[in-house]
């Protein structure tokens, strides 16, 4: 039987946001907050969990998983199996709506609860070799906490290198799983993190019931047709800069390519790091 990949965020959802799996979900995130030197938590509220209702072919589906703490902590979680680029600004974006949205008209700021943003990656983004990488806001020199509101992890799947390893609790087993490790190695995670069983048990009902095979194949096509589109606009901007801008030079050529990937609607952050431009550059050639 060939299992359903658990990196596709509607499976992703399925298993750890289900109304029946908050335990599978607490004891993810507890091996993510541990790894992290945090203290564990004891329950978890899913504020999104996952229904069948959920369109995978449906844009306007959220395919995040959104959870609250007993003391009012927010944790939103996300999966991506491909690159949407920018995800600094993206995760900073939606960071910021969810602690905004925590306030109420009339509402103090002291009632704002700290917001806890989990990526995982399918994907290289920072240019570190660490798997997990945590983000908190910092006085430079001294390492003081501005506050502790805001923290960002980025768990890269691509990073892990590590093999099954008998008698290791912790984490990797966890990404492991995700990763898509052969299925005769299940049985040495399972011993290594029992709460893993259950996430497993999950994942092997899912890939024998015909209907949740037919949702996952479409949201895995969409998923791929959305990819394809995004890195096709970014190789034809390249490809028609460079064409009309090697007379003039590589700087024309860039400055060529930018307002291509500009005019097919790309941010201007992604065209900064796709061309090396400046940003004085890029509001210049879009005066």
């Amino acid at each position: 039987m060939e299992m359903l990949d658990p990196r596709v965020d509607f499976v992703f959802k399925r298993i750890f946001a289900s109304e029946g799996n908050k335990d599978v979900l607490l004891a993810f995130l507890n091996r993510i907050f541990l790894d992290a030197g945090d203290l564990p938590l004891e329950e978890v509220v899913l504020l999104n969990p996952y229904t069948d209702k959920d369109d995978p072919l449906d844009k306007q589906a959220i395919f995040d998983i959104w959870a609250k703490t007993v003391g009012g902590k927010l944790i939103n979680i996300e999966m991506q199996l491909f690159n949407k680029y920018d995800i600094e600004k993206r995760t900073l974006y939606y960071w910021s709506k969810r602690y905004a949205g925590q306030l109420q008209v009339s509402g103090k700021y002291t009632e704002l609860k700290k917001c806890v943003t989990i990526n995982i990656l399918n994907y290289k983004v920072l240019p570190n070799e660490h798997t997990h990488s945590v983000f908190h806001l910092r006085e430079d020199s001294s390492g003081a906490p501005l506050t502790d509101d805001i923290e960002i992890h980025f768990l890269e799947l691509p990073k892990l290198n590590q093999p099954v390893t008998p008698g290791e609790g912790g984490l990797v087993n966890w990404l492991l799983f995700l990763k898509g490790i052969d299925y005769s190695e299940w049985e040495v995670l399972q011993m290594n993190e029992p709460a893993l069983k259950k996430a497993m048990e999950t994942l092997e009902f899912l890939s024998q019931d015909s209907e949740a095979r037919r949702k996952y194949e479409d949201r895995q096509k969409f998923l791929m047709d959305e990819a394809s589109q995004r890195d096709g606009a970014l190789r034809e901007g390249f490809a028609k800069g460079m064409a009309e801008g090697t007379a003039a030079g590589e700087l024309e050529a860039k400055r060529v390519i930018a307002k291509n990937l500009l005019s097919m609607g790309m941010d201007y952050s992604s065209v900064q790091k796709a061309t090396g431009l400046s940003e004085e550059e890029l509001k210049s050639i879009n005066n």
